[in-house]
């Protein structure tokens, strides 16, 4: 074809917009084909969520091809993190992969033993008026300390990680975003971190001892702008139902899935899907962190689905926190204590929510106040029906009395969609292997 003849009316419709010129890429004779947009290139649309002001959210979408890295492993993972400091970078993870592939045991210090640990803490020998100390809680710190340096990954500011396709993700990993600014983390399904080294606290749970653990799935710790979308975080292989017990308690190995901590702030999380875990998010980790906190903790989070969630979805202090059009899932048989939970300071706007729970569990028990502070709760169904969500907590639980009205408006909304049409709408699109 003579690329000069533009006259021919079939020639003409293929290159109206290109021009004349783009002819020389239609020698197949099929025509110029539209480049397939690059997901891991997407950044924050404007208005969607805290994550929108100011700046914005654009991760690592400005990155050139030197910094542009497809990862199989979780040290490839790791070392692409490192590469070119704080350069706009996008990293893509390809298949699962796993932070703890040789299991628990290569992490433990010599001479630590589970069995001897319980031996020598064992409330009827050690009792509960003082914390545990000793040989076997030395080493298992130190076994702690070696599991903490191979599982934690720090995310720098400007970057974008993005799961390949429908079956990517992070098998006991924990996603460090940390003292940084323009963070993406999209498409991937995230297993939470097991503890392979759990604390006892004897002096814990009013002085009935607890487990403590460590490690959340992805923390934000005082960081900005971060786009948390479209992925599944879930305990995934290892059930808080398949923990053993000793001393009477669970032997808890799993932390937060998500936590937005220590002055971080616009954050938007969209699209996810939160499954089967205890103590699922914090916005605000502690009541004394006033000087990190007040003023910031600016967190949107709209169309995620939670099912089989015991407590904290969120639990908030401090934050201007939006809460639009997310579908709670609460399961026959399942524990649960409650969803949203009001904390000190914090300016919780809960709307246009859609609540699904099984037989014999209340809607009462949706909110639960730690503190005092006022929020708002309005345009909520429950089980199809349009709730008062203060309301039937107010009449059900006069000893939590719970004052309405936050004090502001949300304004960064991109779409508000029908709280009766939620359930749908999130149960199709939410979670990893769904980016449209």
């Amino acid at each position: 074809m003579n690329v000069r003849k533009c006259h021919d009316h079939a020639i003409v419709r293929a290159v109206a917009v290109a021009g004349c010129a783009a002819l020389v890429l239609a020698v197949s004779g099929t025509g110029a084909q539209a480049r397939p947009f690059d997901p891991a290139r997407a950044t924050l649309p404007a208005g969607d969520g805290w994550g929108s002001y100011g700046t914005g959210t654009t991760g690592g979408a400005a990155a050139d091809a030197a910094h542009v890295h497809t990862v199989t492993t979780w040290e490839q993972f790791r070392a692409a993190l490192r590469q070119g400091g704080s350069a706009p970078k996008i990293i893509k993870i390809k298949g699962m992969i796993d932070a703890v592939s040789q299991g628990c045991d290569a992490f433990a210090a010599e001479g630590y033993d589970l069995g001897t640990y319980l031996a020598a803490y064992d409330p009827a020998v050690w009792g509960h008026d003082k914390p545990v100390s000793g040989e076997q809680e030395d080493l298992r710190a130190a076994s702690a300390a070696r599991q903490d340096a191979a599982i934690k990954a720090n995310v720098p500011a400007n970057t974008t990680i993005v799961g390949v396709g429908r079956g990517a993700g992070i098998r006991g990993g924990s996603l460090q975003i940390k003292g940084v600014d323009n963070v993406i983390v999209r498409n991937l399904h995230l297993e939470a971190p097991v503890d392979c080294f759990p604390q006892w606290d004897p002096t814990d749970d009013g002085n009935t001892g607890a487990w403590n653990s460590e490690y959340d799935g992805v923390v934000v710790y005082g960081s900005t702008h971060v786009w948390i979308d479209h992925n599944t975080l879930t305990d995934g292989r290892h059930p808080d139902s398949s923990l053993p017990q000793y001393f009477g308690k669970v032997y808890q190995q799993h932390d937060g899935l998500l936590d937005v901590v220590r002055g971080s702030d616009h954050v938007t999380v969209s699209w996810n899907a939160f499954r089967d875990h205890d103590k699922t998010m914090l916005i605000g980790n502690s009541d004394g962190a006033t000087a990190d906190d007040t003023g910031k903790l600016k967190v949107t989070l709209h169309h995620n689905r939670f099912e089989g969630i015991v407590e904290r979805a969120p639990r908030v202090r401090f934050g201007q926190v939006d809460s639009y059009n997310n579908h709670f899932v609460v399961t026959k048989g399942q524990k649960w204590g409650y969803v949203y939970g009001i904390g000190k300071e914090s300016r919780l706007v809960a709307e246009h929510n859609a609540f699904t729970l099984a037989p014999g569990f209340s809607p009462a028990k949706i909110l639960k106040k730690w503190s005092e502070a006022p929020l708002t709760a309005a345009d909520n169904y429950v089980n199809g029906r349009r709730t008062d969500l203060v309301a039937v907590h107010n009449a059900e639980i006069p000893g939590e009395f719970l004052q309405t009205g936050a004090g502001w408006t949300p304004t960064l909304r991109t779409r508000v969609d029908p709280p009766r049409a939620v359930p749908g709408i999130v149960g199709q699109r939410a979670g990893a292997g769904r980016l449209r």
